[in-house]
């Protein structure tokens, strides 16, 4: 009789801005963290934190340490700046989601989590707009 294998599911955070990716797996209930990893952690150049790269690279080495923890498959949640900055996630977002995947982990659910505003506060930049 086969015995029949336990799946440990776990939640990853992607943040990803134009400047930086942050990838924090936490376990189910997201109040235990499971690992953490950002891009310039990976990079040398500051410039370069946010590139599809070093996202990979970050998701890599957050995704290694899940799998020696015991988790075996994953929930996303994709997250921009949202509020007064970008609605959209940056470049390194689809990267890390895809080296999350080759890791070998089974994926449940893909979200965006973005706050959105719902009239707060007033957007930087003036009557006239940022003068660049």
């Amino acid at each position: 009789m086969a015995e029949k294998k336990v799946e440990r599911w776990g939640i990853v955070n992607i943040y990803s801005s134009f400047n930086n990716t942050i990838v924090h797996i936490t376990d189910l209930s997201g109040a235990e963290t499971i690992s953490r990893s950002s891009g310039g952690q990976h990079v040398r150049a500051d410039r370069l934190q946010g590139s599809p790269y070093a996202a990979m690279q970050s998701a890599a080495a957050a995704s290694r340490i899940a799998r020696d923890r015991g988790i075996s498959a994953l929930h996303i949640r994709v997250r921009a700046p949202g509020g007064h900055g970008a609605r959209t996630p940056g470049t390194g977002a689809q990267a890390a989601i895809r080296m999350i995947a080759r890791a070998g982990f089974r994926i449940g659910r893909i979200e965006d989590v973005t706050p959105i505003p719902h009239d707060g506060t007033r957007r930087p930049g003036g009557r006239r707009g940022r003068r660049v």
